[in-house]
């Protein structure tokens, strides 16, 4: 089996315990999936982008409070990418972990598998997303009704929301409305700059195909939790504590929520629950697949 590509980042010492009667390289699904994907990152960067056409808008995720979400986005999103580097490590985890269930399954299960990891992801991530929209809704809620109400303390609330929200102002026009907090027109340009960012927020796309590819890897360490990972060619590190060492990772990054933090981690944890979920059912009376 071909490895040029796979061995520089780190190889997987499989095919002691994983004898397919024929095993490919690239099955049916697999290959499919790339040429997809790759296809739409380049109609992304190209005929999107000549036509001025938003695919964004139309097919990458949105939470449901937006005017932009559509049912259909529970799938589309997974054939979008924002950069190289993020089709690129998708598609190479994808392909890594992808090949060996796909020979395992076959391609209609995989296909099943992939795509419900990538609802259950989906589904997940909005969850928390209507969770942490629905303060930010509230919050604005009251300042527009402060604003609106000319209640006292609406201009510094305002300023206070800004900071927690990570808005940035400008240093001067804060100065004067703290000097000034009864001047209601500053007041009011300040809260729409602040509705801009509200909306942006609502508006805030999620795209790429992590939490199907993370479902994958899931069910790729549950299969084979002691296959070695050499990562780098000599460091070698069983799947079951790499698997769970990157879950933790996730799961500590999505808890923690950072600020400016734009990756969409609880996709990821949900894709991995989901797809790990589906493999134990799928394999609870037949315990000799696993390795």
């Amino acid at each position: 089996m071909p490895t040029t590509i796979r061995d520089f980042f780190f190889r997987i010492d499989i095919m002691n315990e994983f004898r397919p009667g024929r095993f490919e390289v690239l099955p049916l699904v697999i290959k499919n999936l790339l040429i997809i994907n790759v296809l739409v990152f380049i109609a992304q960067n190209t005929v999107a982008k000549q036509f001025n056409f938003r695919m964004d808008d139309l097919f990458a995720l949105h939470t449901w409070k937006s005017s932009l979400f559509q049912p259909w986005q529970l799938i589309t999103h997974m054939f979008l990418h924002g950069s190289i580097e993020h089709i690129f490590g998708n598609m190479f985890g994808l392909w890594m972990f992808g090949a060996v269930l796909e020979n395992l399954w076959g391609a209609k299960r995989f296909l099943t598998f992939y795509i419900i990891c990538g609802l259950g992801a989906a589904l997940l991530h909005l969850l928390f997303l209507n969770y942490e929209i629905g303060q930010l809704t509230n919050q604005y809620a009251d300042l527009v009704a402060m604003h609106v109400g000319n209640k006292a303390g609406a201009a510094e609330a305002m300023i206070i929301y800004a900071k927690q929200h990570g808005i940035p102002l400008n240093p001067d026009f804060v100065s004067y409305l703290v000097a000034n907090p009864t001047d209601h027109e500053a007041a009011g340009r300040l809260l729409d700059g602040l509705a801009n960012s509200y909306k942006e927020t609502l508006n805030t796309p999620t795209i790429g195909a992590s939490g199907a590819v993370f479902g994958v890897l899931a069910a790729f360490v549950y299969l084979f939790p002691n296959t070695y990972l050499y990562l780098y060619f000599f460091i070698p590190v069983k799947a079951k504590w790499a698997g769970l060492a990157y879950f933790g990772y996730e799961l500590f990054f999505a808890v923690k929520n950072s600020a400016g933090d734009n990756v969409a981690r609880w996709a990821h944890v949900g894709g991995a629950i989901v797809g790990l979920l589906i493999v134990m059912t799928w394999n609870k009376t037949n315990r000799k697949t696993f390795y």
